[in-house]
């Protein structure tokens, strides 16, 4: 019943919007606030797994308080996007600029650590061990 209630109403939302879908679609989303009738019709196969995902983001600390941080002022906030744009800029243009996934790097890509006497001694014993026989 709840399927075939939820296709007629989206019959019906596509008539009175003469079958535009995106109208269409806004109307569907208009009703469901008041119709928790045909909500539970659109959301009752996907309903588990909203359950589950929203559980997990609760457990795992990504709660409402962290998604929405202190507000930030607008001076703050274009000054954040200036500060992006000209990082962006000297990426591209290759003068230093912070290379995607290595930001924490400041001039860059990390530089290789000399290796230790240990690891080649390590290295060509592993080599030039014993010899095995056939």
């Amino acid at each position: 019943m709840s399927k075939e209630y939820a296709e007629q109403r989206i019959k019906e939302a596509l008539k009175k919007t003469g079958g535009n879908a995106v109208k269409a679609r806004q109307q569907v989303i208009a009703w469901t606030y008041e119709d928790a009738k045909l909500l539970h019709a659109l959301t009752k196969a996907h309903l588990t797994g909203i359950v589950a995902y929203n559980i997990e983001r609760i457990l795992s600390g990504r709660g409402a308080a962290e998604e929405h941080p202190a507000t930030e002022t607008p001076k703050q906030k274009q000054a954040k996007e200036e500060d992006f744009g000209m990082e962006l800029l000297k990426a591209v243009a290759g003068n230093s600029g912070a290379t995607f996934g290595l930001e924490s790097y400041s001039g860059g890509a990390p530089k290789r650590p000399k290796v230790s006497k240990g690891h080649i001694d390590a290295i060509r014993a592993m080599t030039q061990g014993r010899k095995f026989e056939d």
